[in-house]
């Protein structure tokens, strides 16, 4: 486990492997780093790869969004700055961007916001953000924020947060999304759950339920420079594939792969199937040598 220093923050990364091409693994909501201990191993035979855990998560600092001013400070732009400096910082070169559920979007973000790191980004089942406002119809949105408030300015957030931060909660939560719950293990619910249970991450939590602003993929998809690969588990209940094909269509996207039976976080679920994946895009395109 190694820190980081960013912007006065302490955030946690980890590394395996020293040569090949730079890959940077970006986990998703609720998760860390940890959540790629079955991918760092395989990819650091022929990779330099750099897991993260995004400010917030992990064991990265969990600053307060309170004590931060006005403006959000969980955002997609937050965690897409982050992954390009870290890229300047740590990774001292180009890198590809292999990323599950909001990982997604902060990968494409970063590609976004400085072309000339990114060589390339993996989405895997990337978040839709079915709760996002403009997804919302306008007789819903003042529920949704009259909700949305609730969870954030009243005792009743802090409940909800504790009715979900248990192992018998993340198990549930985790058999749900993973097709094949016989991989939902004790190691897993406990890599997931035991950061969850640190200071300030009940308020990140709420924090991020209540972001319903920020970019969708489909807006940032068309801005992205670099090649795009969209892998789904066509399993998954929460970003429902049919939805998911869409994102085939847009220029970067070089190829939509669906992977049958398999539910929300591929990589994990299904590693032996996600890193031959890993492996050869960045054979394809590493080649422009970094």
């Amino acid at each position: 486990m190694s820190m980081w220093n960013w912007k006065g923050y302490s955030i946690r990364y980890q590394c395996a492997g020293n040569s090949g091409p730079a890959l940077v693994l970006v986990h998703g909501f609720g998760a860390n780093s940890d959540h790629w201990r079955k991918n760092i191993p395989v990819l650091a035979e022929s990779h330099r790869v750099f897991a993260i855990d995004l400010i917030g998560y992990g064991y990265s600092d969990k600053p307060n969004p309170r004590e931060l001013g006005d403006t959000p400070f969980y955002t997609f732009e937050t965690w897409g700055a982050q992954l390009n400096d870290f890229c300047r910082d740590v990774v001292k070169d180009k890198a590809f961007f292999i990323c599950n559920s909001i990982g997604g979007l902060v990968g494409l973000q970063a590609a976004v916001a400085d072309p000339s790191i990114c060589m390339g980004v993996m989405v895997i089942n990337i978040s839709l953000r079915m709760l996002h406002i403009t997804k919302q119809p306008w007789y819903g949105r003042p529920l949704i924020r009259s909700f949305q408030n609730l969870l954030r300015n009243t005792p009743v957030g802090k409940f909800f947060f504790q009715t979900v931060a248990t192992k018998e909660s993340v198990r549930n939560i985790l058999c749900q999304c993973y097709h094949d719950t016989s991989q939902v293990t004790e190691e897993l619910v406990d890599a997931i759950l035991r950061p969850g249970l640190e200071p300030g991450a009940v308020d990140v939590f709420l924090e991020f339920i209540c972001y319903s602003e920020g970019p969708l993929p489909e807006e940032l998809l068309p801005q992205v420079k670099c090649p795009v690969v969209v892998v789904w588990g066509d399993k998954d209940p929460w970003e429902p594939i049919e939805l998911g094909r869409a994102y085939g269509k847009f220029d970067p996207v070089e190829d939509f792969i669906a992977l049958p039976g398999v539910g929300h976080c591929p990589q994990d679920e299904a590693p032996h199937l996600v890193n031959p994946l890993i492996e050869s895009f960045v054979a394809r395109h590493a080649t422009m040598k970094s």
